[in-house]
């Protein structure tokens, strides 16, 4: 059995003008000791999905349906309280930018204790020599020096291995990397992906990888979910995404490989880049949500829904014309 599953996921918010579907039966899973990506452009409810998972969201958002079972457990039956024992203990977050999610005020020492002392009931002492050792473990030089700093002494890299390191302090099962490198220049992101995958080997933690990069998700993930207007609409390993001979593949996700740069790219070609934008989530089209964007949609992508559907072993896409060879414009 999966570590995490999400089956058929519902999340909604509440507004003046209507509610907004943000996640609308969603399902995946990820297994553990593995990492799974998920990816699309930003609205299309990759970190709400996340969120729904530890129960993060706004005070307007609740979840609508659906199951969220976490080592056979539903989360979503869980207590408050109850969850509050399974959040930075067994499943910790890792979240965008790391200078809004430290408190500048306390010194890293303090901020990285905090999951000792409150999940692990460790003395003050006791969780100042565990800092030093979790900072040491995020390859952070002079880790006696930067405890005792304060968080805007430190540079964006370093701020972001503490906020690793605070996330692996009790060694969770989950880590929900919510883009954790989009505010790192590339240098520094290159750096922060080579240390999770180390980090993942030495303890074994699964990761849940949200990005809107797919460069990113090549480097990290050992399957792949994208996700549109709140909906999944491709799974599959990441060889099968990423691979040259893959037969069947959604638009959105063949849009997103096309607008990546490349070194073989000619001298003068231009990038391909994804036609209009996300719809806003209270004016959804009706048939497929892509349809509007898309080069090959036809008559019935606009009338009709499709639904997530299996192509081949492990490869499942949310089209009616998912096979490369057979779509045409349309």
């Amino acid at each position: 059995m999966a570590l995490l599953e999400v089956k058929d996921l519902h999340t909604y918010f509440k507004t003046k003008r209507g509610t907004i579907r943000a996640v609308n039966g969603v399902s995946y899973s990820v297994e553990a000791g593995k990492t799974l990506g998920i990816v699309g452009e930003s609205g299309s409810g990759k970190s709400v999905s996340a969120m729904s998972i530890i129960k993060l969201l706004d005070g307007n958002g609740y979840i609508a349906g659906g199951e969220i079972f976490f080592n056979g457990e539903n989360l979503v039956k869980i207590p408050v309280n109850e969850m509050a024992k399974i959040r930075g203990n067994e499943i910790s977050v890792i979240f965008q930018e790391p200078m809004t999610s430290l408190n500048p005020v306390f010194t890293i020492e303090k901020q990285v204790s905090e999951p000792f002392i409150i999940h692990q009931g460790m003395k003050k002492k006791e969780a100042a020599k565990k800092v030093v050792e979790m900072l040491n473990l995020v390859r952070i030089p002079n880790p006696e020096t930067v405890a005792k700093q304060y968080p805007h002494q430190l540079s964006g890299g370093m701020r972001q291995r503490v906020m690793i390191a605070m996330a692996l302090a009790c060694r969770p099962k989950l880590l929900i990397a919510d883009e954790p490198t989009t505010a790192l220049d590339v240098t520094i992101q290159a750096q922060i992906l080579k240390l999770m995958n180390e980090l993942k080997k030495e303890i074994g933690t699964s990761i849940l990888f949200i990005t809107h990069d797919l460069g990113v998700i090549n480097e990290m993930a050992d399957d792949v979910a994208v996700m549109y207007c709140g909906e999944v609409v491709e799974k599959a390993p990441v060889r099968t995404i990423f691979g040259k001979d893959t037969r069947y593949s959604h638009p959105y996700t063949d849009g997103l490989m096309f607008s990546i740069p490349r070194l073989d790219t000619p001298t003068g070609v231009r990038l391909e880049a994804i036609p209009g934008s996300v719809p806003h989530p209270l004016d959804l089209p009706e048939g497929c949500k892509f349809a509007p964007r898309c080069k090959y949609a036809t008559d019935k992508c606009r009338e009709f829904a499709p639904k997530l559907e299996e192509v081949e072993k492990g490869h499942q896409v949310r089209c009616f014309y998912p096979e490369k060879g057979v779509r045409f414009n349309g």
